[in-house]
């Protein structure tokens, strides 16, 4: 095993050393794990459910049925089934938010890192660029094309959701990276020969991934937070029933009169997401902060 391999596998072991004891970062982890079972095991659960047909399919039941072995939510006033949609939305929206969270984090990274390694006009082309996306007023972009393109899925919205939301990580990358560069193993690494990718891959990104995670979670909060955004004021796709599809549904007439247990729920499922999220978050500022731990270094 080279030096290389062996200095990665140290430091990720101790990324992992706070699993053993912050009861934050685990927790956090716990509960983000079960959601993305619930909604993985979705496509399985609802095929023995309702066979072949979709939980949202109209007349699927009657309407407004109450809860029952078969509808365990009742169903809607369209007699759609609203414990199916329930899992069926918490698939979708992980999917978009995790989807997306990967495309910003990656555009972040890369930007951030460039940005802050070469210095120069390198550094001065790619922090103008980034600030100038930091100042679009994203939300009403977001509601134009919401509105007037029909034919978004999954993939549009997690892009287009990515597309406007790498801004602030990249900003943090490229601050984080200008303070790691300059540190004494930066410097040894670049006396003993090392070319700039191999400084960055095996140097400065193994001691900057808690920060990277964080930018992670972050992102994939803000994005599932404006996708549920648009879809509560109705706006987006009808045929993507996400969550936030779900709880303009049944905040919608009279159904939150009749089953107001349901938007309970439904809301609860997204409380519970961004609460893992964070949670995971302010387990690794603990751990990995030096202004929280007050020390100094890495």
């Amino acid at each position: 095993m080279n030096n290389h391999a062996a200095e990665l596998i140290s430091r990720l072991k101790y990324y992992l050393r706070p699993l053993s004891y912050n009861t934050k970062l685990k927790v956090g982890i716990g509960i983000f794990t079960a959601i993305i079972i619930l909604g993985a095991l979705e496509p399985f659960i609802n095929k023995i459910r309702l066979g072949d047909r979709s939980p949202d399919e109209i007349g699927l039941g009657g309407p407004y049925e109450i809860p029952s072995l078969k509808f365990p939510l009742g169903t809607c006033p369209w007699g759609r089934d609203i414990f199916g949609m329930l899992l069926l939305g918490t698939r979708l929206t992980l999917t978009i938010g995790l989807l997306s969270g990967i495309v910003a984090t990656v555009i972040a990274v890369l930007l951030g890192f460039i940005s802050a390694y070469k210095g120069g006009i390198t550094d001065h082309v790619l922090r103008s660029f980034i600030d100038a996306f930091l100042v679009i007023p994203t939300w009403p972009i977001f509601v134009i094309i919401a509105a007037y393109v029909k034919i978004l899925g999954i993939i549009e919205i997690s892009l287009l959701l990515a597309l406007f939301s790498w801004g602030g990580a990249a900003r943090i990358v490229r601050a984080q990276v200008l303070s790691l560069k300059e540190r004494e193993f930066v410097n040894l690494a670049k006396i003993s020969g090392l070319r700039d990718l191999e400084i960055i891959l095996y140097e400065i990104l193994p001691n900057f991934a808690p920060y990277i995670i964080v930018s992670f979670t972050n992102t994939v909060m803000g994005s599932i937070f404006a996708e549920t955004g648009l879809r509560l004021i109705g706006l987006g796709p009808p045929l993507l029933p996400t969550l936030g599809y779900l709880l303009n549904l049944t905040m919608s007439g009279g159904f939150i009169t009749v089953r107001p247990y349901v938007v309970a729920i439904v809301s609860a499922m997204l409380i519970l997401i961004f609460l893992s999220l964070n949670l995971i978050n302010i387990g690794l500022e603990e751990e990995f902060n030096p202004r929280l731990k007050k020390v100094t270094g890495l």
